[in-house]
């Protein structure tokens, strides 16, 4: 059977803008992972009539409401409350759930005031989901042809909540396995590799595949659904093998989490060390790399070199190039790299430098005219970029990061720098 799922995060502070909906960012995509189709994202704020109108709505459209939010001590909280009544439910103490909560307190050497006593109020008969990772439990129950379920709102609870709680239940209401893989791609826009797909997509059912776009990439996800795990891998590998064929060296990856990722577990592997040397991407580079476990074992250190007098007098970047060509120029981006290699003693290094705006550089430059760099024991190479279409600084940056590291990936796997395919 095919789920539709309506995803109701409870909360003012959301609507004020406060804070971000990550909840529902969390939710939907571990829901696409289990192959369970989100329909509807919606927001309400702490009102009991408007909660109850979004939920009366979410009953007629959707057969699983998950909601998160408002399941806390205070008067405001009222997700409970509002379900409870809209699915005919009572609300039960729960003893349990109450001496969970008091060992909570106890264990963090917190004072409890007796209003957190109302977290073990639940629906009578559902499934109690245990929070291990603060003190409102959730819950689950069927009623009236829809599933129910229940979390609590700070993303440190609801993430963990979600994956060990939710997802088990989840996985129970359907017959069988749902298994996925995703394959990452860099180098093709979302329209051009959905075009190329689109007739397939349309045709296919078991296994499925859905296109999603990233910044600056794409992501492709391939589910099927069998009696077990090992029919289920049967049905994606010919689809998984097919879409790497298709797109060639633009794959990145399959199930990996990102660009830097696939860098530094090759440099590991090959026993190897990188470094860079920034100037548009102001540190972005590194902080990617260390935001990797283990990148102490691979990244040798950065250079943020924003100015001339850095670029030439930390990386050794001849005045006469920066003179005749510029600091946004191929010239200056090879000797960066080269620089950097040499300073930070690593085998391989990266560099970057371009015009992320809002204005046109002294030269005349585009916003998003960027280069970047790789210096290896083979030589250098420089890839020059255009990325003005939505010249936005973050955006450019970003892509100008993995546009880097696409260059390390290429090096590492022993690939063409450029791809021509696809």
């Amino acid at each position: 059977m095919s789920h539709t799922v309506e995803i109701l995060s409870v909360g003012t502070e959301l609507l004020l803008g406060n804070i971000a909906n990550t909840d529902a960012q969390i939710l939907s995509q571990g829901l696409s992972e289990l192959g369970l189709n989100v329909y509807y994202h919606t927001v309400v704020g702490d009102n009991p009539q408007r909660a109850r109108q979004a939920v009366a709505i979410a009953k007629e459209r959707a057969d699983i409401i998950i909601t998160t939010g408002g399941l806390g001590p205070t008067c405001d909280d009222l997700t409970k409350n509002v379900l409870a009544e809209a699915f005919g439910k009572k609300l039960v103490f729960d003893e349990p759930s109450a001496q969970r909560i008091r060992s909570y307190f106890t264990r963090t050497g917190r004072p409890m005031t007796e209003n957190n006593l109302q977290q073990a109020m639940l629906p009578e008969g559902c499934t109690i989901l245990d929070n291990d990772w603060g003190t409102a439990p959730g819950c689950a129950f069927f009623a009236d042809g829809v599933h129910v379920i229940m979390l609590p709102g700070p993303p440190s609870e609801c993430r963990p909540m979600f994956q060990y709680r939710a997802k088990p239940y989840l996985l129970s209401l359907s017959e069988g396995v749902i298994a996925s893989h995703t394959l990452k791609l860099f180098g093709i826009g979302e329209s051009s590799m959905e075009a190329q797909l689109r007739e397939q997509m349309n045709t296919m059912s078991n296994p499925t595949l859905a296109p999603y776009a990233k910044e600056g990439e794409c992501e492709l996800r391939v589910t099927a659904k069998a009696p077990t795990d090992q029919e289920a891998q049967a049905l994606l590998q010919p689809t998984v093998e097919q879409v790497k064929a298709l797109f060639g060296s633009k794959v990145y990856g399959v199930d990996v989490s990102s660009l830097e990722e696939v860098v530094e577990r090759l440099l590991g592997e090959q026993g190897l060390t990188l470094g860079v040397a920034e100037s548009c991407t102001g540190g972005l580079m590194a902080k990617r790399l260390t935001d990797v476990p283990g990148a102490s074992k691979v990244f040798k250190g950065g250079i943020v070199s924003y100015t001339n007098e850095i670029k030439a007098g930390v990386l050794g970047v001849p005045q006469e190039l920066l003179d005749q060509y510029g600091a946004v120029s191929s010239q200056v981006a090879q000797a960066m790299a080269e620089g950097a290699r040499r300073v930070l003693g690593c085998d391989i290094a990266l560099s970057s430098t371009g015009v992320a705006g809002p204005d046109k550089d002294d030269r005349g430059n585009e916003v998003g005219t960027m280069f970047v760099g790789i210096a290896t024991p083979k030589g250098s190479f420089v890839r020059s970029l255009s990325l003005g279409n939505r010249p936005v600084r973050e955006r450019l940056r970003i892509q100008t990061a993995s546009h880097a590291f696409d260059l390390a990936r290429r090096y590492l796997s022993g690939l063409p720098y450029s791809d021509s395919k696809a």
